[in-house]
């Protein structure tokens, strides 16, 4: 009996958690590889568990990116699994398994600070809004997809997600130097979402501005102090990142360069697509619960202003999701507890329904990102063939486009492997140059045979049947081997027709 009470009590003080983690480790381990927008901190990472002390190895001295980047969430992340990783050394494992180490480790920092966030919503609405916030969350695809990825974004979330609880708990001022902390290190643009609560705070005179500067001055000085001092070391330069990329995307504005959408794209697109259910019951809720809206209100405000940038994309707004759920529980928890009266019955079983919607669009969701990392998939591949200990070096060229799509130093193999990812080679120079193998968006180039692609998402076709749509994929990397090598390329290849 006391062994069941036991392994009840777990259950209930963790069962969420364990549900939570469960669906994004899923994640993890069937789309392990990252893309451009992660590659930053994945290297960093990579190179502070790998080369340590030794920064004259380290990737972004060679490939900077377009702005610099805080080293701070890589070195927290890579303290929490160094212990893991060291493991996987011993056991002589492959370099690969610290990736999915490095991803679930930030992963699990993520999902602590929702925990501690949750539990406030738990002490302000009830357990059972706590279990349709959960419920919510697990089938939405994007917000556990995401939270394992390490980007600037998601390192943001964390501190987010424990303003979210100090606002909720009534610590207003710990609310502010949490979002402080996620602004001056890790997303400046984190800064309207700050200023949005900030006023909602002052206009309702739970803070005032005194006592602002009196609480917070502190910690804006010593997150910038904190950020210079670490980043001007790792960077080798006076350096505080996310000045420079404050500079960069909204005094120059030359985010648009990478593409721009509509005002409205985050509310008729990224919310949809991210919220699923929850977005028309977030709305609901809205409506139900008067408490909610001095919640959301200053969430959709930093929506609102964050829309006057041209360039939008879905992770940019991810930290939103956690309290547009919020008001989603509320309202599927208003119409759980009154399912037996008659329209109230009605919209249970619409309630239902958006539910099944929503895993349904999550499972397409994660068929279309499963194969939206071709290269990482072709360098696995490539690693398959055999070689002995005493074999000559085997070079392989990464091009621009495989290095965003799958590929990180976390996938390159010990000897006789060597990689190179020098840019700007013509197609022309590739068959002067004594690459062995290529792995390029190419598929015929001069001196080379092309042995195996590999397949990436394209786009979603509607069809008759059932299920009602189908993934399009297409040939997106092409791996090719040097005719010098005959006893490579002469083997039985699935080729590239």
């Amino acid at each position: 009996m006391a062994s069941n009470s036991k392994s009840e009590t777990f259950l209930q003080r963790y069962g969420y958690d364990l549900l939570l983690a469960s669906v994004a480790a899923l994640y993890v381990l069937t789309v392990p590889y990252t893309k451009v927008e992660e590659s930053f901190n994945v290297q960093a990472m990579h190179d502070i568990l790998y080369h340590r002390t030794k920064l004259d190895n380290y990737d972004h001295l060679e490939f900077p990116g377009v702005v610099p980047r805080t080293f701070l969430g890589a070195l927290l992340v890579s303290v929490v699994a160094a212990p893991f990783v060291l493991t996987a050394s011993l056991l002589h494992l492959p370099k690969f398994y610290a990736l999915v180490i490095v991803r679930m480790a930030l992963g699990c920092i993520i999902l602590y600070t929702l925990r501690f966030f949750r539990r406030q919503i738990r002490n302000t609405f009830g357990h059972q809004v706590e279990a349709f916030f959960v419920i919510l969350t697990a089938i939405q695809f994007h917000f556990l997809f995401y939270c394992t990825r390490p980007l600037p974004n998601i390192l943001a979330l964390g501190l987010v997600n424990l303003a979210y609880g100090y606002w909720f708990e009534g610590r207003v001022y710990a609310a502010l130097n949490s979002l402080i902390f996620a602004t001056t290190v890790f997303r400046c643009d984190m800064l309207l979402l700050l200023c949005s609560i900030g006023l909602q705070l002052l206009l309702t005179k739970k803070i005032s501005v005194w006592g602002a500067l009196k609480h917070c001055t502190g910690m804006a000085l010593f997150c910038i102090g904190l950020t210079i001092l670490v980043d001007s070391i790792m960077w080798k330069r006076l350096l505080w990142p996310e000045f420079e990329v404050f500079w960069f995307n909204s005094v120059l504005n030359k985010s648009s360069e990478w593409g721009t959408n509509a005002f409205h794209w985050y509310f008729t697109s990224a919310l949809p697509r991210s919220l699923l259910a929850a977005y028309p019951l977030s709305l609901f809720g809205l409506f139900l619960d008067r408490r909610v809206r001095s919640f959301t209100f200053p969430v959709l405000a930093f929506i609102f202003l964050y829309s006057k940038l041209p360039h939008k994309e879905l992770r940019f707004i991810i930290s939103s999701v956690p309290i547009f759920n919020v008001s989603a529980s509320i309202a599927s928890n208003r119409i759980y507890n009154n399912r037996k009266k008659m329209i109230w019955n009605l919209l249970f079983l619409t309630l239902l329904a958006l539910l099944l919607v929503s895993l349904a669009g999550t499972i397409t969701s994660f068929m279309a990102s499963y194969w939206n990392y071709p290269s990482g998939y072709a360098l696995k591949e490539l690693h398959g063939i055999g070689f002995h200990d005493d074999t000559d070096e085997q070079w392989v060229h990464i091009d621009t486009f495989s290095a965003m799509n799958g590929i990180s130093r976390f996938c390159e193999s010990d000897l006789p492997w060597r990689y190179s990812k020098e840019e700007q080679i013509s197609l022309e120079e590739f068959q002067q140059r004594n690459f062995t193998f290529l792995i390029n968006e190419h598929p015929v180039i001069n001196g080379f045979k092309c042995l195996f692609t590999e397949d990436g998402f394209s786009r979603v076709r509607l069809k008759s049947g059932f299920p009602p749509i189908s993934l399009v994929k297409e040939p997106k990397v092409y791996v090719h081997g040097s005719l010098r090598n005959q006893h490579i390329v002469s083997q039985n290849w699935s080729g590239c027709s």
